[in-house]
């Protein structure tokens, strides 16, 4: 088995191995940072506190539904990204794409209570807005994708998703650059990095997309999902 591992290994070309070992380490970054996140959230909001839930304390049902909803769409992305056992089991696949997605509709609904009854200047509530539009047409644009068997382009549309789905992650990652927030006062540039905080990392994408299509590192599309035990 591990002289049949090499082989493959030594199969890849250098810029398709390179490109492979690339994407697992950034995966595998953003599997800590998903997880550190994750628990920065619960620690903050699992004891019933006022003050530590402090203006979201009088709309913590909305914020419950969006960090419930939010939370599981992150773990199950991760483990649609660091695994390959939901791809290898396609009935699996579907219902954890079921479950992500109804996740993510579920964060949407706290996310449009809490922008509704939200005290914050307007533009701030409009990024809050846009961010979201964006989860559900990147969400959307890779269902219809798959149900057109159109399966790269599903894969593609699932990456840029999950991209906007940490976008909470990626905002939370650029107010503490230092001295970002001394750029413009905070009702300016909270709306800007709240912007930046998902077109950024898409912007990127595309541009690694466009790098793999011209390079031809584009990943084969040979694998071939298995059915699970006892299904037809």
């Amino acid at each position: 088995m591990q002289l049949s591992g090499m082989s493959s290994i030594q199969s890849l070309g250098p810029s398709r191995l390179f490109w492979r070992v690339g994407s697992a380490i950034v995966l595998l970054a953003l599997g800590i940072i998903g997880i550190d996140f994750l628990l920065t959230v619960y620690g903050n909001y699992h004891q019933l506190d006022p003050a530590a839930y402090a203006m979201f304390w009088a709309r913590r049902g909305w914020l419950w539904t969006h960090l419930a909803g939010g939370a599981l769409t992150i773990i199950l992305g991760l483990i649609q990204f660091l695994t390959q056992w939901p791809r290898a089991y396609s009935r699996l696949h579907r219902w954890t794409g079921r479950v992500y997605m109804t996740s993510m509709l579920i964060a949407c609904v706290g996310a449009t209570g809490l922008i509704a009854t939200s005290p914050a200047p307007f533009a701030i509530r409009a990024a809050f807005a846009a961010t979201a539009l964006a989860w559900l047409t990147t969400a959307l644009i890779g269902v219809i994708a798959i149900r057109g068997r159109r399966v790269p382009s599903h894969r593609r549309w699932m990456v840029r998703n999950y991209l906007v789905t940490l976008a909470p992650i990626t905002f939370r990652a650029l107010i503490k650059v230092p001295g970002m927030m001394e750029l413009a006062p905070p009702p300016v540039m909270i709306p800007i990095l709240l912007w930046l905080s998902w077109l950024l990392p898409l912007l990127i994408c595309e541009g690694g997309y466009r790098i793999v299509d011209r390079a031809g590192l584009r990943p084969s599309n040979s694998f071939k999902p298995k059915p699970l035990r006892g299904s037809a």
